[in-house]
């Protein structure tokens, strides 16, 4: 089970009354109470360069995955074969997978990294990957697990479909009780997400649905190491 936050000292806006952009502050500090809270209230941080104060999101369009509206086909079904799903083996890795620099558009930080592994410390971010028969870690994603919300931050692939295999077997994590309550954030929808199926509410509906999430308990398997077919 994670374990339990103190209040944290920062105050975060309203993202109701932060304006028409996506961006909603600048600074705070990325501790794990900072970072829960920010997520309570459907704000989450992403750095525009390495150094200066942090910047908070909570976009006007905001990107999330129906539960029940993941798009795969039949290319990736037989994929999706080849791979075996586990959580939390090697968050650290996958972490750091996502963050290589090498990668365009690289946004991790050695900040990030520290505050998310810590926040997986305590049990509140998590891995989901996917593996092949010889033991491979073929791709993977992480985020941030929430009562009855996933917060994705991101996901690589070291072999064709291994992102995306593991964001099906998220899916199937999180469909197995009070689907229709759940909540998987994708914090903006690209067209890579938006041909999985990836969808865009706006900003009030999206903090309706975390409201009604938040009160859910999280899925059981966010608990512990797991293993196990798609």
């Amino acid at each position: 089970m994670p374990t339990d936050m103190p209040p944290t000292r920062w105050e975060f806006p309203s993202p109701l009354l932060a304006g028409h952009g996506d961006l909603v502050g600048h600074g705070a500090d990325l501790e794990p109470t900072t970072l829960i809270a920010a997520y309570r209230q459907g704000i989450f941080p992403m750095p525009l360069r390495r150094t200066g104060p942090m910047p908070w999101w909570s976009p006007l369009r905001r990107g999330i995955l129906p539960i029940d509206g993941i798009r795969v086909s039949r290319s990736l079904r037989q994929a999706c074969r080849r791979f075996t799903i586990r959580v939390d083996t090697v968050f650290d890795e996958v972490i750091r997978a996502c963050a290589d620099p090498k990668r365009p558009g690289g946004w991790i930080t050695p900040e990030i990294i520290a505050a998310y592994e810590r926040l997986h410390e305590l049990g509140w971010a998590h891995s989901v990957e996917a593996w092949t028969p010889e033991g491979q870690l073929a791709g993977g994603l992480y985020g941030v697990a929430i009562g009855g919300l996933f917060a994705g931050e991101s996901m690589f692939h070291r072999e064709r479909d291994g992102s995306k295999v593991a964001l099906v077997g998220l899916v199937e994590l999180l469909a197995a009780d009070d689907a229709d309550r759940r909540l998987l954030d994708l914090q903006w929808r690209t067209p890579h997400l938006a041909s999985l199926g990836a969808v865009e509410v706006s900003r009030e509906e999206y903090l309706r649905m975390l409201d009604q999430a938040l009160r859910l308990s999280a899925p059981a398997v966010f608990g512990g190491p797991y293993a196990g077919a798609l």
